[in-house]
């Protein structure tokens, strides 16, 4: 294991390096990343301020890790990492920034944002079944207006813009940004505006964000706990259309407001992941097809039945992308083979499948072994 004085260089540079990227970012946009986690909390006590100090620095870490663990993968997955210490973490730590602290005697509370790095817990992640892309999808301004008894509400405390605070989806492979509220936000927006739709006033506070995407998120409580969920708008992922009265186990409206929330952070993660996929089977195809070469080649045979035999083994040969026939008599054919790699690999392949491919004076001719 390593020894304190190793932990406190390790810390001190970690903890360099998140200060300095918080100055850099301090007057931008909000800062997003799939790796980071942010606000994590530690109340630690020890002998004296220094102590607890250094102690929550390494605790939340771990701390951290399994939070991103869980939020990457699965529940199940973060927990085959409950006996992981901060000898296992350390190694996939990229930075590590305080947000705010304090202390008192024997005593340290303080928030932090921690980063990981993306090749390494992409890596680990992949051992799981878990593919994470490898950047986020564009932002999604959320503008969460509460239908109050007493009229809506959108910059005021209240249970359904509080849960979408608490959320923390900054960091989601879809990030999701609640405006900040303050005068700037106040004056450029009402709740009225914005359960109206009013275009001109939502695309102010897309433009201060600098999101390309933004959606007015309604909730309306109803009878037994549940919640009236209307969630409007456009973003980079397409339009948005969410209509739907939500329940928890628990029959709370706290409840109900957590399963919504969720279920709509997990819709637009899933379409996410859906779109990275297609782009990645199209960039595969385009690779494959940039690839594929062709070559003119005899096949004789001696009855229609024999043909249908080899075309089958070409047709099924790894690395054969077509086959188009030229000629057709009845003992023989001239085909175009489309193929994708090398020559020398194809001949490998048709191997591997029973048949011959090689030259017969200056002619490729496909034969049974």
């Amino acid at each position: 294991m390593r020894g304190w004085n190793g932990w406190r260089l390790l810390l001190a540079a970690v903890v360099v390096l998140g200060l300095s990227a918080r100055a850099l970012h301090a007057a931008g946009p909000v800062e997003t990343s799939i790796f980071a986690v942010q606000g994590v909390a530690a109340d630690v006590t020890a002998k004296d301020a220094s102590a607890a100090k250094d102690q929550a620095l390494m605790d939340v870490q771990v701390k951290a890790f399994r939070q991103l663990m869980e939020r990457l993968g699965s529940p199940e997955i973060a927990a085959s990492f409950n006996d992981w210490t901060l000898d296992n973490v350390a190694p996939y730590l990229r930075s590590l920034s305080i947000e705010e602290e304090r202390s008192a005697p024997g005593r340290y509370i303080g928030k932090f944002t921690v980063r990981f790095m993306p090749d390494k817990t992409q890596a680990l992640l992949s051992k799981y079944g878990v593919i994470v892309p490898s950047m986020q999808a564009k932002p999604v301004i959320v503008l969460p207006v509460w239908k109050a008894p007493e009229g809506p509400q959108l910059w005021e405390d209240n249970p359904w813009r509080k849960a979408w605070l608490e959320l923390g989806a900054e960091q989601a492979m879809v990030p999701l940004i609640v405006p900040l509220g303050d005068l700037e936000d106040t004056s450029a927006l009402t709740a009225e505006d914005a359960v109206a739709g009013d275009p001109l006033k939502i695309e102010a506070i897309r433009r201060r964000y600098d999101a390309p995407g933004i959606v007015v998120a309604t909730a309306t409580p109803a009878e037994g706990g549940k919640v009236r969920v209307l969630i409007q708008g456009e973003t980079a992922l397409g339009k948005v259309n969410f209509d739907k009265l939500y329940s928890a186990e628990d029959e709370t409206q706290d409840g109900a407001i957590q399963v919504a929330i969720r279920r709509f952070s997990g819709a637009m993660t899933a379409k996410y992941k859906q779109e990275v996929a297609k782009a990645s089977e199209q960039a595969n195809a385009n690779e494959v097809a940039s690839q594929r070469s062709a070559v003119s080649v005899a096949v004789p045979f001696s009855s229609p039945s024999e043909w249908n035999r080899i075309r089958s083994r070409i047709l099924s040969t790894p690395n054969v992308v077509g086959v188009d026939v030229s000629t057709l008599s009845g003992d023989g054919a001239v085909v175009k083979l489309l193929y994708a790699n090398t020559l020398d690999l194809l001949q490998g392949n048709m191997l591997s499948a029973g048949l011959s491919l090689s030259q017969v004076g200056g002619t490729w001719v496909i034969q049974p072994l």
